[in-house]
């Protein structure tokens, strides 16, 4: 902007129109100069993945799976860059009833429980309560002296072998400590079944006495085997902090992050909003069977002793996301810190070394390692049959098909809400993954 002052003004009256014309060119050329951008100067503009292609191909992709009748409802929340950039629901989240999947409709979410047990681990963590690789008897001697079983002799009876190491905190939350995984393990399966550690009935220490008493099915860090790993974390946080964990993990996680329907029980109030559960058992139009209240929601209308940390909430899809949101945004949602930005960057960097070989059903996710209670993306998908990705995202899903992830590379959280056992039978996540960031080339 130009200024003049008085003094500059007082010009010769023959010449004050003039000037004045010049003065007013000068200060409009200026004015010009300054707000017009430059020709060769680029308009910045901002990629999303999800943009209205993308869009288009995920309403496509789930209103088919819907349609084919193999799955009854199914819902679907994106947000990029701090933006909703999808949400849809299809289908039906009662079939029987004819109550559609909404966006307050909650659900069963099984194992996408533990990587919020995992976060409440962490908090303590962050307080120096323990290492990683902290014996987990330091804290908890149900777990000192661990035996391994190997067999069984001539009478029948088992095989036991000292644990090569004990197990570590770091076991635990990464799926390495050797606990069995189920009864169906020959020989070991029937002492699993006979400790009955998950019975609803226990507490967590009732719980922790009985895994810490039934032999490991190898030795701690030698495999990846998925099982009782994220309730013994669930233990250590009542057992660290010394606070009932259903109310740590209130007071510290879901709380702070407002996901008032994020719970183990479920009020009256809100068993109207709360899905069906259904088994394929075929394919097409007539292979759902939708389960009853009594088989598939009991656990949810009575308040347990035990709160387990690798399963047993249930959620919206907007409460899911918020947690979400909070990872790819370094641990900090809507102005409330839950954890420090290194210590996500810890839970998603994988901890399984390239010894481990054994991983279980691990690498059908595909080119992944795990971290805390994550599933971590290594390399792009090998072939075209794998899940689609990005290398750095983390994820994990739920027993009744649930799914979500983040991708820190493109500041994107997906969840994705459906209610169908066996666990996605139909190719439901390849094709969600596919439609969102596009077919694999």
């Amino acid at each position: 902007m130009l200024y003049f002052n008085d003094n500059q003004l007082k010009i010769n009256p023959k010449m004050k129109k003039s000037t004045l014309y010049l003065l007013m060119g000068i200060l409009l050329f200026v004015s010009a100069c300054k707000d017009t951008p430059k020709a060769n100067e680029e308009v910045e503009t901002v990629a999303y993945v999800v943009n209205e292609s993308a869009v288009a191909r995920i309403d496509s992709t789930l209103k088919s799976i819907v349609d084919s009748g193999n799955i009854a409802g199914v819902s679907a929340l994106i947000f990029e860059k701090d933006k909703e950039v999808y949400y849809n629901a299809f289908g039906y989240a009662d079939l029987e009833a004819k109550k559609p999947m909404d966006r307050n409709t909650i659900v069963q979410i099984y194992s996408m429980t533990k990587p919020i047990t995992g976060t409440a681990l962490m908090t303590l963590h962050e307080e120096g309560k323990f290492d990683l690789d902290d014996p987990l008897e330091k804290f908890a001697p149900e777990f000192a002296n661990m035996k391994v079983y190997v067999g069984e002799d001539a009478a029948g009876k088992p095989i036991l072998e000292d644990a090569n190491r004990a197990i570590t905190i770091r076991d635990i939350t990464r799926h390495t400590a050797g606990f069995g995984n189920n009864g169906n393990i020959p020989g070991l399966g029937k002492l699993i079944a006979e400790a009955d550690a998950m019975n609803r009935e226990n507490t967590l220490v009732q719980m922790a006495e009985k895994l810490g008493s039934t032999p490991l099915h190898f030795h701690p860090g030698t495999q990846w085997e998925y099982g009782p790993c994220v309730d013994i974390q669930a233990f250590l946080v009542e057992r660290i902090s010394g606070m009932p964990y259903k109310e740590y993990v209130r007071t510290h996680v879901l709380d702070p992050l407002k996901m008032d329907k994020t719970r183990y029980f479920v009020p009256e109030e809100d068993r109207g909003l709360f899905s069906a559960i259904y088994f394929r058992e075929g394919a097409g139009l007539d292979s759902l069977v939708q389960l009853s209240a009594e088989d598939s929601k009991s656990n949810y209308f009575t308040e347990w002793p035990l709160t387990r940390g690798g399963s047993g909430l249930t959620a919206s899809i907007d409460n899911y996301q918020r947690f979400a949101r909070m990872l790819v945004n370094e641990g900090t949602f809507e102005g409330t810190t839950i954890l420090k930005p290194e210590t996500i960057k810890l839970m998603a960097t994988s901890h399984l070394s390239d010894s481990i070989t054994e991983r279980m059903w691990l690498p059908s996710k595909g080119q992944v390692g795990f971290g805390i209670d994550f599933a971590v993306r290594l390399r792009p998908p090998a072939t075209k049959e794998e899940n689609n990705g990005v290398v750095g995202e983390f994820f994990w899903d739920g027993a009744a098909s649930t799914l979500f992830w983040v991708d820190p590379i493109n500041d994107l959280t997906a969840v994705l809400f459906v209610q169908l056992f066996p666990y996605d039978q139909v190719g439901l996540h390849k094709a969600f993954r596919d439609a969102v960031y596009g077919p694999i080339e």
